[in-house]
């Protein structure tokens, strides 16, 4: 029939070609995820639990950790970290441990997430305030180590409960991030607006630093790899997150809903559904990526 009458035809294709794209997934389009509460000066350090639960540090007051469920259900996890303590990055070990950069108290905390019992599991005073952790398979972490009033910053490994310094002659580093194949450990400087690349070696020890990207505007926070070596930076004052390729190449940049996204980390049932932490609006939002993050897949 449809071969007799050619405006039938054409009714027909227009609507296949209709439907197929109603299937087509939309990437790169931010949406709010979930409203956490009015207080979000301190949002930040969001990951993702082997359950699919999203966990984040300072909703609703300073030294607290908040959870949403995997139906989307938001609460406060931790009410009161141990007095003096205020987290930031949180990132969680291949036992499900979370690890909490405490920059008040100069520590990298462990929290066992079923029975929420806190403690420390390496702290160093001449930390200035441990900002954000990278960490590889084998449970060995980075952490960046800003001073914002001298605009300068360090970067240490945290491995068998100790600090190690590795740099002490950065700019403010923030965000830290390790290549998929853990041979590659970026680290951020936000005044500076460098991403910088250092080569990393079966003992954590780094070499080779080179610049990796250079941004001409507007500052840095966390990073993420995603399985494909693709890494993405999270702009804060400029309200977006942008991708860079393994070479360092700018890919696009995400629009955000607010101003001041904090942190970045990979979830959802498949690894590719960015969630992203801002301080300027009291939601999380979410954006749906090509590839499943790095540390989401192992």
């Amino acid at each position: 029939m449809f071969m007799k009458n050619p405006r039938l035809l054409k009714l027909a294709l227009l609507l296949m070609f209709f439907m197929s794209c109603d299937k087509r997934e939309i990437l790169y389009q931010s949406q709010d995820f979930v409203f956490v509460g009015e207080f979000t000066s301190g949002l930040e350090g969001p990951a993702v639990d082997r359950e699919g639960n999203l966990y984040f540090v300072n909703p609703v007051h300073s030294g607290s950790v908040g959870k949403v469920d995997t139906e989307g259900n938001f609460s406060l996890f931790i009410e009161h970290l141990p007095e003096g303590s205020t987290a930031n990055g949180i990132r969680f070990g291949e036992d499900q441990s979370m690890f909490l950069a405490d920059y008040t108290g100069h520590n990298v905390l462990k929290v066992n997430i079923q029975t929420t019992e806190v403690s420390v599991y390496a702290h160093d005073s001449l930390l200035n305030q441990p900002n954000d952790l990278a960490i590889c398979a084998n449970g060995r972490m980075f952490a960046s180590d800003p001073n914002w009033k001298n605009s300068t910053g360090q970067l240490w490994r945290v491995e068998n409960n100790q600090f190690h310094l590795l740099a002490n002659d950065m700019g403010t580093t923030n965000g830290v991030e390790v290549s998929p194949n853990e041979k590659t450990l970026y680290v951020n400087e936000s005044v500076q607006k460098s991403v910088w690349a250092f080569d990393l070696d079966g003992e954590g020890n780094i070499s080779n630093k080179r610049l990796f990207h250079q941004f001409k505007d507007f500052g840095m926070d966390g990073m993420r790899c995603d399985v494909n070596g693709n890494l993405y930076v999270t702009r804060y004052g400029k309200g977006t997150v942008a991708k860079l390729s393994p070479d360092g190449v700018l890919l696009l940049e995400v629009q955000m809903k607010g101003k001041k996204p904090s942190n970045i980390a990979f979830g959802g049932k498949d690894g590719k559904t960015a969630f992203v932490t801002l301080q300027d609006r009291g939601f999380i939002e979410t954006f749906r990526v090509e590839n499943a993050g790095r540390s989401f897949v192992k």
